[in-house]
């Protein structure tokens, strides 16, 4: 089979109820959600390749294909030198709108094995914060004393005497560890990117009552305790390492064994993408025309392009000021 040419891909969201969402990022994507005001969508799936979410190309000669049949027809296209390494696109990248607070939950490291179902991994993931309401909080990580025991009994009037946490403020990035316990919540939407896993245990959920079961949710608390890395401290936004500032401002926001993502930000052309590696580009603020082989691609906030290996680097065409992350995967240490 001849592998199908490539081009800047962009793709479909694919929105997710969740208990703990609202409403709020259809007008943030400009996109129509699914359901009623009732609905509650936690989550756009804006890059995935599971069996049962595949993102689908939105535009082009491609249209309807979805991530996990390129990867089947055209890995060696769309990863280069990192072709042969994964057997799926080892990311997952989400918009999360939390409305109410998110389960306090772990995820497990990717050699506790027992804990991990077959053909998934840990999940170590971030977050970029994008809107923030007043009330709106992160929890990353354990205040010093807390234990197995206090964890297991965790709830809502203990919460902050053994999480550690913090007022979210937009354009800051965390960085979550495998093992780190984590929640966030009350009114904040983020930028995720992670493994690409979908194992979590939650060990809190809030008293939430799902509105569509009637039924409180299950929790994991044993396999959470497995999971938990009591050493992990207090967890801070990162502080990011400016590396150009003009006339294109350039940031390193995470660099991890798992990912990279670099915040570009400017209102002049500028490059994105790389020979013989795959790229992710997202734009969380404002628009402008991604070019390619004398095309132009519309990329508006909220919009998600993978830019193949085999298409190099793309030039970024802004409409005024942009900003969009730059999301890579780093090379095996």
């Amino acid at each position: 089979m001849t592998a199908p040419a490539l081009y800047p891909l962009r793709f479909e969201p694919l929105f997710q109820y969740r208990l703990w969402g609202g409403r709020r990022l259809g007008a943030w994507m400009g996109a129509a959600l699914p359901g009623a005001e009732d609905n509650t969508i936690g989550e756009a799936w804006i890059l995935s390749d599971r069996k049962d979410h595949a993102s689908p190309v939105a535009e082009g000669p491609l249209k309807g294909k979805t991530l996990t049949e390129l990867m089947a027809d055209a890995g060696q296209a769309l990863l280069g030198r990192f072709a042969g390494r994964f057997d799926r696109f080892p990311l997952l990248l989400k918009f999360l709108d939390v409305e109410q607070m998110l389960s306090v939950q772990v995820h497990p490291r990717d050699d506790q094995v027992a804990l991990i179902p077959a053909g998934d991994t840990g999940k170590t993931e971030a977050w970029v914060v994008l809107e923030a309401d007043a009330k709106s909080r992160i929890y990353a990580g354990l205040k010093p004393h807390t234990d197995a025991a206090t964890l297991r009994a965790l709830n809502t009037a203990t919460v902050d005497e053994h999480l550690a946490s913090f007022e979210p403020q937009v354009g800051q990035a965390v960085l979550i560890q495998a093992g780190t316990v984590h929640s966030l919540g009350d009114g904040v939407m983020v930028f995720e990117v992670q493994e690409n896993s979908d194992t979590t245990f939650r060990l809190y959920d809030w008293d939430h009552v799902d509105p569509k079961t009637g039924k409180r949710r299950d929790l994991q608390i044993e396999k959470a305790l497995e999971s938990v890395n009591f050493d992990q401290g207090v967890i801070s936004p990162v502080t990011p390492a400016v590396q150009t500032t003009a006339p294109v401002r350039h940031e390193q926001l995470l660099d991890n064994a798992h990912f990279r993502v670099e915040r570009i930000s400017g209102a002049q052309a500028f490059d994105v993408g790389v020979a013989d590696e795959p790229r992710v580009i997202v734009c969380v603020d404002g628009s402008g025309e991604l070019e390619h082989a004398d095309a132009r691609y519309a990329m508006e906030r909220g919009a998600v392009f993978l830019t193949p290996a085999s298409i190099g680097a793309c030039r970024l065409h802004p409409k005024g000021p942009i900003t969009v992350l730059d999301i890579s995967i780093p090379d095996p240490s």
